[in-house]
Parts: C-alpha cells; sequence; structure tokens
C-alpha cells in the first residue's frame, strides 16, 4: 500500500515537472515578447506624433492594430497638454514687457479620439504644435495564459492586474499646421 501511494505521488509530481513548467515558462516567454512588441510599438507611435506633431484616425488605428496583434486586448489612454500660450505680460519693477508663464490644458483620450474621428468620410488630423507634451500608456484588459496558471498555482496575481504595459510620451518637436 506504502509503495503505491509512493509511486502515485512520484507519477504526479513527474507530469507536473514535465508539463506543467514547460508550459508556465513557455507562456511567460509569449508575455515577454508581446511586453517587447507593445513597448516598441507605444515608442513607435508616440515618437511619430512628436516628430511630425500630427495624429490621425489612421495613425491611430495602425497602432491599434499593432498591439492587438499580440493576441491581447488592451486600454489605450492618451494624454495632450496643449501648450496655452499666454501673450500676457507680467510687470515687475525690473521688466515690464516680461512675458507670462505658459500654461499647459489636458486633452484625454475620449476628448482626442472624438477631434480625430472622421466625420461624413473626411479624414481629420489633430495638428500639434511645438512644446505641446503628448503621453500614451497601454496595459492589457485580458488574462494571459501566464496569468492565469499562476492564479492556479500561486495565486500570485489578481483580477485587477496587468502583466503587459507600455508607456511613453514627450515634447512635440514639429508643428503639425504645416508651418
Amino acid at each position: 500500500m506504502g509503495d503505491t501511494l509512493i509511486t502515485v505521488i512520484a507519477i504526479a509530481l513527474a507530469a507536473v515537472l514535465m508539463f506543467v513548467f514547460p508550459l508556465m515558462t513557455m507562456s511567460d516567454r509569449t508575455d515577454d515578447v508581446s511586453q517587447l512588441a507593445v513597448e516598441t510599438a507605444t515608442t513607435d507611435f508616440v515618437d511619430d506624433v512628436r516628430t511630425t506633431g500630427k495624429l490621425s484616425m489612421d495613425k491611430y488605428s495602425k497602432f491599434l492594430q499593432n498591439i492587438t496583434s499580440t493576441g491581447n486586448t488592451y486600454d489605450v489612454e492618451m494624454q495632450l497638454n496643449v501648450l496655452d500660450e499666454n501673450p500676457g505680460k507680467k510687470t515687475t519693477e525690473a521688466q515690464k514687457t516680461k512675458i507670462g508663464e505658459n500654461v499647459y490644458y489636458t486633452m484625454y483620450t475620449s476628448q482626442i479620439l472624438d477631434q480625430i474621428n472622421p466625420s461624413s468620410g473626411t479624414t481629420k488630423v489633430l495638428a500639434l504644435k511645438e512644446g505641446d507634451m503628448f503621453t500614451t500608456s497601454v496595459k492589457n484588459t485580458n488574462s494571459t495564459l501566464s496569468q492565469q496558471l499562476k492564479n492556479f498555482f500561486y495565486s500570485v496575481t489578481g483580477n485587477d492586474t496587468y502583466t503587459i504595459a507600455a508607456e511613453h510620451g514627450g515634447i512635440v518637436t514639429a508643428n503639425g499646421s504645416g508651418k
């Protein structure tokens, strides 16, 4: 009876070592590849917007297509800090003609998408100007195979956590209005 129990435990342990751990390792590698792909796509998208000064629905759709090609679903958040150049004059005793401080106002994803969504078939382009700041962050919304296996064996991750995420931003270096 004791030998049978040890044999069953040995077979179960061998099955875990032969099948489960390699599966976990491969699923972790898949998440690593997806992470790299999302980071690269996010960086390319933001840098393209920053260097051209233009954001269109075509660019955004291509970006979404690139990141969803990893087989995951993502929550994409964009933030645009628009430089509102204040022409007001700040008076001081030393310099009466000194220009006032620059102020930024912020546009978020829904406002940006409203600006670039084509209406009546015409493509809209959001023209940015030099000095604006553009940031995009991406987080996966689905549970990957690696997350599911870790939840099953370790109870490490929760339902609201993500394993694939990327964020990139910077200052726009070109005027998108063509000036």
